[in-house]
């Protein structure tokens, strides 16, 4: 698969995830500000657009890096992306601790 060929699955996949998310946003307008936790990056995000992968609730920026893993061949499962994203997990729950910290000593 050459650069270009991949840019357009890029493109075609956040075109996808992007109605998706609006979809949802048509079905349930309270999707857009109803939060969770992502499993995957573990931030705080808008249900609207989200996906459950194997019982895992991804939010619609981690569904496009699913997605466009997929696609392109990158990973085989919810799995693999979120090994790949325990980092950026354990960052954001150490932010939210943080913050929590900064709201408990005020």
């Amino acid at each position: 698969m050459n650069k270009e060929e991949e840019l357009k699955i890029i493109e075609d996949m956040q075109a996808v995830v992007e109605q998706m998310r609006l979809d949802d946003l048509e079905d349930n307008p309270d999707s857009g500000t109803e939060l969770f936790e992502c499993q995957c990056c573990g931030e705080e995000k808008p249900l609207a657009g989200s996906v459950v992968y194997d019982g895992i609730r991804v939010c619609n920026d981690c569904v496009l890096l699913a997605e466009t893993g997929f696609a392109l061949g990158k990973i085989k499962n919810i799995s693999e992306l979120m090994q790949n994203m325990e980092d950026r997990k354990l960052e954001a729950q150490c932010r939210f601790i943080r913050q929590d910290e900064i709201e408990h000593n005020n």
